[in-house]
């Protein structure tokens, strides 16, 4: 079974970067999709970025594209989410998760294992 957790999470003031990982045990890394969800307050879940080895798939949301950049390491069993020019409103739990495909529509239904999360909060 896949574990996932996540880390790199904190305060940090708008305009500056932060390094989300995603570290997987149990299974390898590469044979899953991981994207990256957020959960805001009193919003609700969205995808934000997904990495597909094996179809070489990557794929962001409008909001993040041009910001952030998704990548693996497969000798780390590791996803990253490098996030820069951070806005007050990427704000948010981030949650990494597996799932056989990288869905467009971020369709959580597809998700097989689900990270525990780690808070960004970008303020000044």
């Amino acid at each position: 079974q896949l574990q996932l957790v996540e880390s790199g999470g904190g305060l940090v003031q708008p305009g500056g970067s932060l390094r989300l990982s995603c570290v997987a045990s149990g299974e390898r890394l590469d044979y899953y999709a991981i994207a990256w969800f957020r959960q805001a307050p009193g919003k609700e879940r969205e995808g934000v970025s997904c990495i597909s080895e094996s179809d070489g798939d990557i794929d962001y949301v409008a909001s993040v594209k041009g910001r952030f950049t998704i990548s693996s390491d497969n000798a780390k069993n590791t996803v990253f989410l490098q996030m820069n020019n951070l806005k007050p409103e990427d704000t948010a739990v981030y949650y990494c998760a597996a799932s056989p495909f990288c869905y467009s529509d971020y369709d959580e239904d597809e998700v097989n294992y689900w990270g525990q999360g780690t808070q960004v909060t970008v303020s000044s």
